[in-house]
This record gives C-alpha cells, structure tokens and sequence, in this order.
C-alpha cells in the first residue's frame, strides 16, 4: 500500500493547476479515500469524534451482503442447470456458452462448483454494467458540483444488483440505475440529501416502465423457453395449495432453492447480514424489528378475518417472512439511515408501516404480491413526517411536565 501512496503522492501535482483545484482532482480524492482514511477528519470539540466513516459503514453493508450474493450466485445457476437437464439442453448458447466451456466445469445441477460458474455468468456482466453505467452520473454529477465521489454508490449498486433477476436485459440494467442515481440521489443533492432509497427507486422504474422482464413466469429462471412460476406468484393465485402441488417446502424458501430475484431467495443468508450489521450498528435494530412485528400482526389479522376467495387470506405469517423479498429489503433495504425515520420511536413507526403496507399489498392487490418494495418507497416519503410528529409529541409532553 505505501507504493500505491507514494504514487498518489507524485501524480497530485498533476491536478492541480495555478493553485486552483481542477475538477480531475475529484478522481484523485476519490481513489485517495477509497484506500485511505479521508483527508478531512474533525479533531477538536465541540464535535463528535468516531471511529467510523462513511467508507467503514458502506464496507460493513457490502460485506453484509456477501452470503446473499454466494447463495444467489449458486441457485442462479443451480436453478438454470436444473431447468436444461429437465429440457434435454446439453450447453448454453451464445457467449456465455463459449466461456463457460473454457472453465473446468460443467451443467450438473448436482455440482456446487458448475452452479456457482453458471450463476456467474450471469451476475457479473448484469453488476460491472451497473457499476459502469450509475458510476458514470456519480462521477459527472461530483465533477460538476466539486465534489468528492464517495463510496455510498458501492452499496446502491450492489443492492440494485441482488434485486434483479437473472436474465435482465443489460441495457435495462443501465436505464435503471441510471434513473435510480440521476432521479432517486443525485437531483436532490446527492448521497445524504436523497428522501427515496436509490437502489429501490431504479428498480421500480423498470417494475412500471417494464413488467415483462421484472415478472411472470418466464424471468426468474436463466434459460430461453423455461417458464415457471416463483412460490409467491403460486401463492398469489391459489394460497398455500399451489406452493405444496410444485413439491415446494418452506425449508427451501428458507435456504433459498427457489427461483426469484439474484440476491433475494435466501432468508438465512439475508438474516445473516442482517445480524452482523445490527452487531457492527450499522443497521438499527428498531426498523428491523418494527418490520418484522408489522408483518406477523397484519399476517394474523388478516388469518382471523379469512375469505373464501381471496387464498392470501389464509397465508401464515412465517410463509410471508421467507417468500418473495421480504427478508432481502426488510434487513438491507428498509435500514437505509439516510432515507429511513432518524428518532427511535420514528423508526419503530416506520418499520411497522412497512409491515403492514408489504402484507396489505400482498393480500389485498393481487397484481402485484410482492409488496415490499412498494411500501419501503411509501415509507421512504413518510419518513420525515413521522419524525416530525414524534418531536412534537416530545415537545408536548416536555412542556406538560413543567407547566
């Protein structure tokens, strides 16, 4: 590392010009701060004094993320090679065939190491397009502005990713990060200023803008012609019944064998995560746990009311915890400290709204059963609402007591 230093040293000159701070300076910091403790650091009081920055809190939630990303990259293409053997396909076409052939792999569902290369194939080329591509607007927009690119856009690319399915079209991966970073952070002043989670925002552009490549049956699983439905789409026609009649079990949506989004199937590997950032503070446990009791109480409200035609009804809330997203956004997404409520009793309310409105969506609306992606975006825009009534309420009740 001190070579790396010692050139950083030697090509600073290089940016700067008649004493004035050139906008190229920006890339320079940027490297600079990405291996390094930034430059700018408080040292005296009155202000507070940590251990952690912004770089240390973005390499905690990437590294939280790493089981959901080994576990995607496995069923991605334990799930694809699964679905050639069931239609007698011997290789894949194209490219992504010809490199696979060059890896001392093979299509054997049963072979950790094939699923795991299979899996790759698809998820680096849809990530190095999202780097590409939102890296891009982060670098422009902190030219223009003279500021530094920081590392918070290494973290919105990596959930915007994990939220995809595998197969997605490459440009639309570009479109949506581009209107995730450019739309949802960057046009209201950039990261710590955005009031919506950017990596949400992008993806629910090409929810609306493209449903046909976000849902159905024919997305979830990386093969030309297979179609099948992901456990909560069955559900969302015909309850618990259908899930069964697929020879689905719950211990599977648990560990994450089911078709669905890269990075969102596995509820242990997002529980994971989520232990090691409430253990490292980066994620509060209050939102966690406000989602978490939102779902179970709107769950058994929604048990004891029943209806005989709508089978969602009837869906325990344990089923709701691993299906679809749930655990992915309740752990990753719903904790965003920037766009989430800031006071403990905010985050509580707001955690629990999530909650509620996820299974609402799913129950209620059966166009779309997923529901928490929708409801952290409504939360997202009543977050600073509640802390406002939540410091009223303070206010109030402070000057009750000296009164």
């Amino acid at each position: 590392m001190s070579r790396v230093r010692k050139y950083l040293d030697r090509i600073q000159p290089l940016f700067i010009k008649d004493g004035r701070l050139e906008k190229y300076y920006v890339l320079y910091e940027m490297i600079d701060t990405f291996l390094y403790t930034p430059s700018k650091v408080t040292a005296h009081a009155p202000h507070v004094r940590d251990a952690i920055d912004i770089k240390r809190v973005m390499a905690y939630v990437v590294i939280a993320t790493m089981p959901c990303i080994m576990v995607g990259l496995w069923n991605i293409g334990y799930q694809a090679n699964t679905a050639m053997m069931q239609m007698g396909m011997e290789t894949v076409p194209g490219i992504r065939g010809e490199l696979l052939s060059l890896l001392p792999s093979s299509y054997d569902p049963n072979s950790g190491i094939a699923n795991f290369f299979h899996g790759l194939s698809y998820f680096l080329p849809i990530y190095t397009v999202t780097l590409l591509a939102g890296g891009f607007w982060e670098v422009l927009f902190a030219s223009v502005r003279n500021h530094e690119v920081n590392e918070g856009f290494l973290v919105t690319s990596m959930l915007f990713a994990l939220t995809l399915p595998p197969d997605m079209p490459l440009w639309m991966v570009a479109l949506g990060i581009s209107f995730g970073v450019v739309i949802g952070k960057e046009v209201f002043g950039g990261t710590g200023k955005n009031f919506l989670n950017p990596a949400l925002t992008g993806r629910c552009f090409l929810f609306f803008a493209y449903p046909a490549y976000m849902s159905g049956d024919a997305v979830w699983t990386a093969v030309d012609g297979f179609s099948g439905a992901t456990p909560l789409g069955l559900a969302a026609l015909d309850g618990l019944q259908a899930i069964y009649a697929n020879g689905i079990t719950w211990s599977q949506t648990f560990f994450g064998t089911i078709q669905g989004s890269i990075g969102s199937t596995s509820t242990l590997a997002c529980l994971l995560g989520g232990v090691f950032l409430i253990y490292t503070r980066i994620a509060n446990w209050r939102i966690i746990f406000g989602v978490f009791a939102g779902m179970v109480a709107t769950s058994l409200l929604f048990n004891l009311i029943g209806s005989e035609s709508n089978p969602m009804y009837a869906m325990p809330w344990y089923w709701h915890l691993t299906l679809g997203g749930f655990a992915f956004g309740m752990i990753f997404m719903a904790t965003d400290p920037v766009s989430a409520a800031m006071s403990n009793t905010g985050r509580l309310t707001y955690g629990v709204l999530i909650g509620f409105m996820t299974i609402l969506i799913r129950v209620v609306n059966p166009a779309y059963p997923e529901g928490i992606m929708l409801a952290i975006l409504f939360a997202n825009i009543l977050a600073p609402s509640i802390d406002h009534f939540v410091v009223q309420a303070n206010i109030r009740r402070r000057q009750r007591r000296y009164d």
